[in-house]
């Protein structure tokens, strides 16, 4: 006697829904996601008891250890300083110093006293969270 066999079909799975969720997820995270412009050296900023925050349209000001400047990306000197923030100032005005934590007082403090000279007088200091100890 012969029997048949029966051909149990199983039906293709199918990955293009799940590659279109992948593909809405990954959208929404590039546009939802904040990405921040590379500083152009590493300036880790003082601790602060101060919890408020800059605005993020302000210009930048870098102070590094070895005492370079920079606003945004483009390094700097002292003299030039004042010219540069001016033409890259915000619609707000705000302007924040990020100096490292190992910065020579005497240098930031120089920055700030350039800024102030040139009528720039929305500059924020910025700082890090103070660990609890």
């Amino acid at each position: 006697m012969k029997l048949q066999r029966r051909h149990s079909e199983r039906s293709p799975v199918s990955l293009t829904p799940l590659i279109d969720m992948v593909f809405v997820v990954l959208i929404f995270f590039m546009l939802a996601g904040r990405v921040s412009a590379p500083m152009p050296f590493e300036a880790r900023p003082p601790e602060s008891e101060q919890q408020r925050r800059a605005g993020d349209s302000a210009t930048t000001v870098y102070v590094a250890v070895e005492g370079l400047l920079a606003v945004g990306r483009t390094t700097t000197t002292l003299d030039k300083l004042a010219g540069l923030v001016r033409d890259r100032r915000g619609d707000d005005g705000l302007v924040r110093v990020r100096a490292d934590e190992d910065a020579a007082a005497n240098r930031v403090i120089a920055v700030l006293a350039a800024l102030r000279n040139a009528d720039i007088h929305r500059v924020r200091l910025l700082t890090r969270p103070a660990e609890n100890r």
